[in-house]
């Protein structure tokens, strides 16, 4: 199939899923769907020839060489995606098991190569399947390529484009590999410029791990290809487009440039107007869709070319729509390229257009630092644009900014919710007479600088004034330990089971159905296998992973030790949350905490992540559902929308403390 027809494929499952029925408890469509029985025959034969390459490369793990090592992930991928398709019936369609097979044999024959030290396809011209190994699960993740003829390795270093695929239900591993990496052949090629084809962890809009997925894979891509990374574009269609636009207002000066196609960029006007579903929100529910609601961070666009495209019949120029007024509130135009008589497609009238704006970016280099910046925040994930970098908030999910100008020596910044910053030495050097800041001027407090070779320049808020230096505080929310619960699930993690059982019936069993269930879901939906071990079974060493604990104190070993080092109190008999009580016999507890042993990661209870199968019908959806804690009313049972009642539940404060919900 070429990609073309591939692409149009995805269009319209894009379309279909958009517009399905709002889910109804336990009468969910699946997600991916079941596969097609194969014959005995085909089973057989790619039953053999995967056992086969799982020698291979058991073989070449042993050899320790390092060249192997680098390169094994590129033969793992091939492994990963039959045994998952052959194991999980993922086979959807009959040209899937051919497929399957072609890929086997791609798989053997890399193998063999790398055998005798060779990898012929590490300097392929074209479209190239690579792996890396990730650092969230350990499995092996595939992504692709586009190498240009006149690439060469001893050359100039070439810039890169994403480009993020569209919504794909059957979008299996075997099929990403085999056609479906998503890249329409109307589009014209991007000169001197290498294609990335991220696989995104199949179909969550490169949110979430998906996210750290499209970030791993272009770490790994610059380790084996020269990369210019000062020419990095941000494309993609669909719910690629939508990637785009996440990408682009939360990693604004990563890119060159941007160039979102159709898609989403919100939740509720977008489920409203597209998905036909009129949300209604707990207060939490509503901070927690300021995570990836790129309407709240138009600001950060300011220094961005970006062009967004949608077809002039496409319901999904919703999103750039809705963007173009966020935009505009902030004193900027979204400059917008339309397909003339084009419903969810690309026409070759704008694909020409769009490539000669991209052009033009690319001729013009990538914009330095402002001068003038206005960065948004709502978390400290995103804390950082240019030379502006927030440390610590007021509240988080409430609006954070910085409002900032250089002028000669002086650096100007206004301030909103934020109580810690740093500034970037090597992004304001070329913004500053002589290259260096001797006053800055914060809010009401005037700092005089002086002359250093820090690389970051800290300040932080003490009694209402601004003071020289980083917030002192050995607890707090800071960047990649802010939660909520859902963060556990974007850097390495560990579920640990428990060893025992909790005298509590009720909750005992629901317990371990949640974790049976998020260790069957996160390979279907994010495509890994967690890495699991008894709570006998935790070392010193496993502290430096989040930990995701299932169970109560009577039942799991590392949450008998959290005992009295947790702001919620939980007994045999209760749960406290402030000056409210639950009977533990028929309520469990969720939430997120830094480890007390290693408080640069976190613990997790009874939790995997927070969306459930209600969401996967719309890409929309697969955002955070829970804060950081949860108390659980387990006389309702989970549905495809909560693991039960939701009896209350919050936010910690800005150092982890207990804060009173705001119901």
């Amino acid at each position: 199939m070429n990609r073309l027809a591939a692409f149009l494929i995805v269009f319209a499952v894009c379309c279909n899923a958009a517009f399905a029925p709002k889910a109804v408890a336990q009468n969910v469509r699946r997600i991916p769907p079941e596969g097609i029985t194969i014959g005995d025959n085909d089973h057989d034969e790619l039953g053999v020839g995967l056992v086969q390459l799982g020698k291979d490369i058991e073989a070449l793990e042993q050899r320790k060489d390092p060249f192997i090592n680098s390169l094994l992930p590129d033969v793992m991928i091939y492994y990963k995606a039959v045994d998952y398709a052959l194991k999980y019936q993922e086979f959807f369609a009959p040209k899937d098991v051919i497929s399957g097979k072609k890929i086997l044999q791609e798989g053997l024959a890399r193998a063999k190569a790398l055998k005798d030290k060779k990898a012929p396809w590490a300097s392929q011209k074209g479209e190239v399947v690579r792996g890396y190994i990730s650092k969230i699960d350990g499995s092996v993740q595939p992504y692709g390529v586009s190498v240009p003829d006149n690439y060469q390795a001893s050359g100039p270093a070439f810039d890169l484009s994403l480009w993020f695929h569209g919504r794909g239900e059957t979008l299996s591993e075997v099929n990403f590999i085999a056609d479906g990496k998503g890249f329409t052949g109307s589009m014209p090629v991007m000169k001197n410029t290498i294609m990335l084809y991220p696989y995104g962890r199949y179909c969550n809009a490169f949110k979430l791990a998906g996210e750290v997925d499209v970030l791993e894979a272009l770490a790994d891509a610059e380790k084996k290809y020269k990369i210019n990374k000062n020419g990095l574009f941000d494309r993609g269609f669909s719910m690629g487009g939508a990637a785009a636009w996440h990408f682009a207002v939360h990693y604004p000066d990563m890119w060159l440039a941007a160039n979102p196609g159709a898609g989403f960029s919100e939740t509720v006007d977008f489920m409203l107007k597209y998905g036909h579903e009129e949300l209604h929100p707990t207060e939490y529910e509503k901070k927690l869709w300021h995570l990836y609601d790129c309407t709240d961070y138009a600001s950060n666009l300011s220094n961005l070319p970006l062009y967004a495209y949608n077809g002039d019949k496409d319901p999904q120029q919703q999103a750039a729509d809705v963007m173009e007024v966020a935009m505009k509130k902030e004193g900027l135009k979204l400059n917008r390229i339309w397909g003339i008589d084009m419903g969810h497609g690309y026409t070759k009238a704008a694909a020409k257009t769009a490539d000669s704006l991209l052009a033009i970016a690319q001729a013009n280099g990538k914009n330095p630092p402002p001068v003038d910046l206005h960065f948004t925040t709502y978390t400290l994930k995103y804390n950082k644009m240019y030379w502006q970098q927030i440390d610590a908030l007021g509240e988080h999910w409430s609006k954070a900014r910085i409002d900032g100008g250089v002028t000669g020596n002086t650096i100007t910044l206004k301030t909103e919710n934020v109580t810690a910053l740093s500034l970037i030495t090597s992004q304001l050097s070329g913004l500053l007479k002589n290259g260096k800041a001797t006053r800055l001027k914060i809010d009401d407090t005037d700092l005089k600088i002086a002359t250093t070779k820090a690389e970051v320049l800290s300040f932080h808020v003490e009694h209402g004034k601004w003071l020289h230096g980083p917030a002192t505080a050995t607890l707090a929310k800071k960047h990649n330990l802010q939660g909520p619960v859902d963060d556990a699930f974007m850097s390495a993690f560990i579920v640990v089971k428990p060893s025992g059982a909790s005298k509590n019936v009720l909750f005992d069993k629901w317990s371990k159905t949640e974790m049976n269930r998020f260790i069957e879901q996160w390979r279907t939906q994010f495509r890994g296998d967690p890495i699991v071990k008894m709570d006998y079974e935790i070392t010193a060493a496993d502290m430096s992973s989040n930990l995701i604990l299932f169970g109560d104190a009577h039942s799991n070993r590392l949450i008998a030790r959290l005992n009295g080092k947790l702001p919620i109190k939980w007994t045999d008999t209760q749960i406290r949350t402030g000056n409210a009580t639950y009977p533990a016999k028929d309520h469990g507890l969720i939430m997120i905490y830094p480890n007390p042993q290693n408080q640069k990661h976190y613990i997790v209870l009874n939790s995997g992540f927070t969306f459930r199968e209600d969401a996967y019908l719309n890409n929309s959806k697969q955002i955070p559902m829970l804060p950081d804690w949860a108390i659980v009313d387990l006389n309702t049972p989970p549905d495809a929308v909560h693991p039960g009642k939701i009896a209350s539940a919050g936010f910690f404060g800005e150092h982890w403390e207990w804060k009173e919900p705001k119901e």
